[in-house]
């Protein structure tokens, strides 16, 4: 009891310290290039938390915390891709799936291309990469980045102050909830990834079966005349 206590009372710290908005900035920011790190479910627990005691003043630090880390990020990862920097290992340049839909868009509709893949686990890397490497203007690329990155601070938001009722603002309870609400999200896209594959693959055979049907009967008509 006494250790869930001590735990309880670190993560309050935590959640409640001055560093947080900072250090929260920082690992959005670099979650640009490596989204491996945390972040998201760092964001996810402290609006919970935030949410949960009724502190209007942290969730607006945690939003503007939120948008300025992701600017930074993504206008970093834009110029890793103008670089052509190895770091991001050929993000943003697939012909297939996400990276194609996004490379079509860009230039004709941006700020759709980038909101759309922020929302997607990974899409963020693959569309401002792929902003970078196809050199979409400065102009272009700041209003996108700008609207993507509202867009996904207030629907991480949301996703705490849905948590919040629940959690009451308990720091143990804010934590699971926050590994427990990432895990459902990557699961339920890496589902809905695989199904859309197994479509497309039935769709290609199809059409395969529909292009040699059409080559027989192309071949075999003269021989009936």
């Amino acid at each position: 009891m006494h250790h869930l206590d001590a735990i309880t009372t670190f993560f309050d710290v935590v959640l409640h310290s001055v560093w947080l908005l900072p250090v929260l900035t920082f690992l959005i920011a670099l979650d640009g290039p490596f989204p491996v790190l945390p972040s998201e479910t760092l964001l996810t627990v402290a609006a919970a938390a935030a949410f949960g005691t009724g502190d209007v003043v942290e969730v607006s630090g945690l939003f503007v915390a939120a948008v300025v880390g992701s600017i930074l990020g993504d206008l970093f990862v834009y110029a890793l891709g103008r670089s052509s920097n190895r770091v991001l290992r050929g993000a943003g340049t697939k012909e297939d799936g996400l990276g194609a839909w996004v490379r079509r868009n860009l230039y004709t509709r941006p700020i759709v291309a980038c909101v759309g893949a922020r929302l997607i686990p990974g899409g963020r890397l693959v569309s401002t990469a792929a902003c970078g490497r196809v050199r979409l203007p400065l102009r272009m690329f700041l209003p996108a980045t700008l609207v993507s990155s509202a867009v996904w601070s207030v629907y991480m938001l949301l996703v705490g102050a849905i948590l919040g009722p629940i959690t009451k603002g308990n720091p143990i309870l804010c934590l699971a909830a926050g590994i427990l609400m990432a895990g459902i999200t990557a699961g339920g896209f890496e589902i809905a990834r695989r199904v859309r594959r197994r479509i497309l693959a039935r769709r290609a055979a199809a059409a395969l079966i529909a292009v040699s049907e059409a080559t027989s009967d192309a071949v075999v008509a003269p021989v009936v005349r």
